[in-house]
């Protein structure tokens, strides 16, 4: 039996998370934290008696040890990661306990690649960014980079809309999810460009052929998707995690970059306009048009021919950002302690196997399809049709489940 460690685990990402493990036989024991005990005693309540309710100040070191000591697995979706994903992760392997998160920034994420070693060393398996994207789309993209005999590049991305249900947020405090927004369209970001990590301008806009649909731009943001999916294809020379939206939307996002770079704004100050602004655009102006809300494209060479494969999620665990998640995370969590996965810290597409975590996750999503279903995969030496009837019968099952 496992004993787990759920670090925010009253904030909604965490709670989507906590649900589904709560009702795992293979939990023991779930300890709900929040920096407020009173929030993680409600949240445990709710979970019923397997669970518990701690109030946790994270950055109080000796509090985060004694939790951490008494837990088989930490999970961890406390943001922003680029302030508090290393030293958690730090904590966690001095404890010599198992690891994960939702990390959704690039930088901690390089950091965190690099505590391996030490991670080994202590015997301390992690598994940094498994969330929707980074997690989810970093599993897309391996399954689709697997029907190619060559892998040249890659695009993850994933739909601006997911903005509208961000998480908690509050008009006088900017939750994460937005101060982690302004973090990653600004300065610089990181991407793979000829098979080195390189520093470019965030919102670059970038134009794919997605077989079966047609041309859609994306534009870059920062993410660890684009510094990490290397590590399972070293032949890699492009890659670039993309935002889809509206124009409206991606002027909003300029703007702002364009205000906090010159030091017009303040980082906590764009994110509270950001929050401010989603909240009132329209409905339908954010969306990002025909492409799929979450996908990879990969691009190479399959039987000495230049070849496409773009493979979308095509069922959803709910209609929020917070659901879509929080239930990837735990799914991934069930798996790994239930594994004997070597020591180190990992990224989802190098410790996970694709197939069997779409498998896992079926069941968590609406309707209970089958695996098969989970994903839909277009290829541009394909039929017209048959690219079709992969969107019309799988993918667009999503698209109105989570309109309705």
């Amino acid at each position: 039996m496992t004993r787990i460690l759920m670090l925010g685990g009253a904030g909604q990402m965490g709670r989507a998370a906590a649900r589904l493990l709560a009702e795992s036989p293979a939990v023991d024991h779930l300890v709900v934290t929040d920096l407020h005990a009173g929030n993680a005693e409600t949240v445990a309540k709710s979970l019923g008696d397997k669970a518990s309710g701690l109030g946790l100040d994270i950055t109080d070191r000796r509090s985060l040890h004694a939790a951490l000591t008494e837990c088989d697995l930490v999970l961890n979706t406390v943001g922003p990661y680029f302030r508090f994903g290393v030293p958690i992760l730090a904590a966690a392997i001095e404890a010599g306990r198992d690891y994960a998160d939702i990390c959704d920034d690039w930088e901690p994420t390089l950091a965190m690649l690099d505590m391996h070693e030490r991670a080994r060393e202590a015997g301390v398996v992690a598994l940094v960014g498994m969330g929707a994207s980074p997690g989810v789309s970093n599993l897309l993209a391996v399954t689709a980079a697997r029907e190619l005999d060559t892998v040249e590049s890659v695009v993850t991305a994933w739909s601006g809309e997911d903005a509208r249900e961000a998480g908690d947020s509050s008009p006088k405090q900017p939750n994460a999810a937005y101060l982690h927004a302004i973090q990653q369209i600004t300065g610089s970001i990181k991407v793979t460009r000829d098979g080195a990590l390189t520093d470019r301008p965030a919102l670059e806009e970038i134009t794919v052929d997605y077989p079966g649909i047609g041309a859609g731009s994306g534009w870059s943001f920062g993410h660890p998707e684009a510094v990490t999916l290397h590590r399972a294809f070293p032949e890699l020379r492009h890659n670039t995690n993309l935002i889809t939206g509206s124009r409206v939307l991606i002027a909003m996002c300029r703007a702002l970059r364009l205000s906090v770079d010159r030091h017009l704004l303040s980082p906590k100050r764009a994110a509270h306009l950001a929050f401010r602004s989603m909240g009132v655009l329209p409905p339908g102006s954010i969306g990002g048009g025909a492409l799929p809300p979450l996908f990879a494209l990969a691009t190479g060479t399959r039987s000495g021919e230049n070849a496409t494969v773009a493979t979308a999620l095509a069922q959803v665990p709910g209609r929020t950002m917070a659901t879509n998640t929080g239930i990837p995370l735990a799914v991934a969590a069930l798996q790994l302690a239930g594994s004997a996965a070597n020591p180190g810290v990992h990224t989802p597409e190098t410790l996970l196997d694709p197939d069997e975590f779409f498998a896992a996750l079926a069941p968590h999503c609406i309707g209970n399809p089958p695996p098969a279903a989970m994903t839909a995969t277009t290829r541009s030496w394909s039929s017209p049709q048959d690219n079709a009837d992969s969107l019309q019968t799988s993918l667009l099952t999503a698209f109105y489940a989570v309109s309705e």
